[in-house]
């Protein structure tokens, strides 16, 4: 495994959302919802592709705290354009279980 210097881990944007859409991505190759993630007032709503469709309901989702990277360029993901990357992990069906704090932090706070 590569390590990286402190100074480049700090360069990635790691911040709390708060899921206030979430949508099916029926143009997705793959199963995925589009989600619409509120940063706070300094970063605004940011839109996300995510591949949580095994272990997620999109009604379930809203209100949810997420970590997302917000400082990824844009990337088109068919007719979206995804603006953060949700983070998540893989568990032993290779489902995408959502990294969360475990209990509420300020929108839009810095992971430390």
């Amino acid at each position: 495994m590569e390590t990286i210097s402190w100074d480049e881990f700090a360069k990635v944007e790691l911040r709390v959302g708060q899921i206030v859409k979430a949508e099916i991505f029926a143009e997705a190759r793959k199963p995925a919802y589009i989600l619409h993630v509120d940063f706070g007032p300094e970063v605004g709503v940011k839109k996300s592709s995510a591949q949580i469709t095994a272990l997620y309901q999109p009604e379930a989702l809203v209100g949810k705290q997420v970590v997302g990277v917000i400082n990824f360029p844009k990337k088109q993901i068919g007719p979206v354009m995804s603006e953060c990357l949700v983070t998540g992990f893989c568990n032993e069906r290779q489902e995408i279980v959502l990294c969360v704090p475990d209990r509420p932090a300020p929108l839009g706070a810095k992971l430390l």
